[in-house]
């Protein structure tokens, strides 16, 4: 039986990265795009709850119909999942992002927190984001990205994944020919460079931006950070159980449970 496949991601539905996955997908099923109606990026894991959601049809480049949320990416998976499109979605799939989502990038990233969504309604996903070299201008080429979220996505609906699992897909930002491979890898060390940056408006009224240089991260063999610094695609599997396992026992020794003397 044919798949059905919801494309989604954080950039809006216009944003090019869109399109050549939702091309690429076309490829292994047939396939719906919600996506929000503008800029999501790093809006983290929202969820709608104190208004109504609109959703509008747009055409894409192409030609194709797409829809458009007024929420956040993972009301956009909400919505498709729980009945907007009336058929049965079997895989979620949030991207080509602007910008690698490595480390912790993955707290504050609405590509991925969309795929975190569908997991927890139940629905295998995969997100999928493309690396952006410094001071890089003009139009970028999306195409070596969609290859490999296609040969991801390809296997996840022969194979499947586990409960509670996403696949978080990180492509440098090479031509084809230059990608080395494909490397399962385990969350790296992201560096953050914040700045607060106060100001005065023209009343008087001091107001912030939160800002500062781009974050860098620590190339270590066998997570995300240094797959992509070695050209390859990184393939980081997530869960969505966060407990901290490793100190368990330890916080037990705390005796919070022992009455007040």
């Amino acid at each position: 039986m044919e798949k059905y496949i919801l494309v989604t991601n954080d950039d809006g539905v216009l944003a090019p990265g869109l399109l050549a996955l939702a091309q690429e997908m076309r490829k292994l099923g047939r396939v719906s795009v919600l996506a929000p109606d503008r800029n999501w990026s790093g809006g983290g894991h929202v969820k709608t709850l104190d208004r109504a959601l609109r959703v509008k049809e747009y055409r894409l480049a192409d030609g194709s119909a797409a829809f458009a949320s007024d929420g956040a990416p993972s009301d956009c998976v909400s919505l498709g999942i729980l009945g907007y499109f009336k058929e049965k979605i079997d895989l979620v799939v949030s991207g080509i992002n602007v910008g690698a989502n490595l480390g912790h990038d993955v707290t504050y990233s609405g590509t991925v927190t969309a795929a975190m969504e569908s997991v927890i309604m139940g629905v295998p996903a995969v997100a999928v984001s493309l690396e952006v070299l410094e001071n890089h201008l003009g139009e970028m080429d999306f195409q070596p990205a969609a290859n490999a979220a296609r040969k991801v996505v390809e296997r996840v609906l022969e194979i499947g994944l586990a409960p509670e699992i996403l696949l978080n897909v990180n492509v440098p930002y090479l031509p084809a020919d230059e990608i080395k491979g494909l490397l399962m890898t385990r969350q790296g060390l992201r560096v953050y460079h914040g700045r607060l940056d106060e100001r005065v408006d023209p009343r008087g009224k001091p107001y912030y931006w939160i800002g500062g240089d781009a974050p860098t991260g620590v190339p270590e063999r066998g997570t995300d950070v240094g797959a992509l610094a070695d050209g390859y695609v990184s393939v980081t599997p997530l869960q969505l159980d966060l407990t901290a396992y490793r100190i368990l026992s330890d916080l037990n020794n705390w005796n919070l449970h022992e009455k007040n003397s």
